[in-house]
This record gives structure tokens, sequence and C-alpha cells, in this order.
């Protein structure tokens, strides 16, 4: 009787330190996660948070707060590629307006060149282009403020 409450107590700590080796690896992993993020590394940063995902999928504590991690790294790519997008949307709507006014003159002077109304027509489509990847990143970036909203409640 006492052989099987040892071996049955050595195998409960045997788990034990298991379980707990397996926390202190997925806290491993989320730690480094908030580092790379940190440093601005998101792509790494996700990668640690898809091993934690994949590996331990019994952590679960830890594995919120990676849910929570994970949508801040979205929601700062989302905002950096929105301002560099906002910025190339700006410098080609400046080369729109150049192009129209200059088109409208030739236009209506009868100069109008194939060329000239070719990249005219391109330019406006680059345009388009752009303000639809704006457009495409804000409402991104309000879906992920709403989940993150709707997570801390």
């Amino acid at each position: 009787m006492r052989q099987l409450f040892f071996i049955l107590t050595c195998t409960l700590a045997l788990i034990s330190c298991s379980n707990s080796s397996k926390q202190n690896e997925a806290d491993f992993l989320l730690q480094k996660a908030n580092t790379l993020f940190e440093q601005g590394k998101y792509s790494e940063a996700r990668a640690c948070i898809d091993s934690l995902r994949k590996v331990h999928p019994n952590a679960i504590d830890t594995r919120k707060k990676a849910l929570h991690l994970q949508q801040e790294i979205e929601l700062k790519r989302a905002q950096e590629e929105l301002a560099k997008t906002d910025s190339l949307l700006q410098l080609v709507t400046h080369d729109f307006n150049y192009q129209q006014a200059k088109v409208e003159k030739d236009k209506a002077a009868l100069r109008a060149t194939a060329e000239e109304l070719t990249m005219f027509t391109l330019t406006r489509m680059k345009r388009d282009s752009l303000r639809t990847q704006c457009e495409t990143l804000g409402a991104k970036i309000r879906y992920i403020r709403k989940k993150q909203k709707e997570t801390n409640q």
C-alpha cells in the first residue's frame, strides 16, 4: 500500500512539474513576443504567438494575453500601413490635380496627346486604388478597436 501511495505521489509530482514547465515555456514565448513587438518586429512577434498557440493549447490564460497582444500587433501594423498609404495618396492626388488642370487646358486648346491622356487616366486609377486601400485600412483599424473593447469588457 505504501509503495502504491509513493508511486502515485511521484507521478503527480512529475505531472505537476511538467505542467509548470510547459506554463513557464508558454509565458516565455509570450514575453518574447512582447519584446519583439516593442522592438517593432511584428512578424517575429506573430510567429512567437503562433508557436505559443500550437505548442501550448492548454495554457488558456497565456493564450488570452497572447490574443490581446496579437490584436495590438495587427492594430499597429494597420496604423503604420495607413500612414504610408495616406502619404502616398497625398502625393498622387497632388500629381493628379496638376495633370487634370493641364489636360483640361490642353483639351480646350485641342493640344491633348494620347500619352498625356493615358498618363492622366493611370494616375486617376492609382489615386482611386490608394483611396480604397485607405478606406479598407481604416475599416480594419475600427474593427480591431471594436474587438479590443469587446475583449476588455
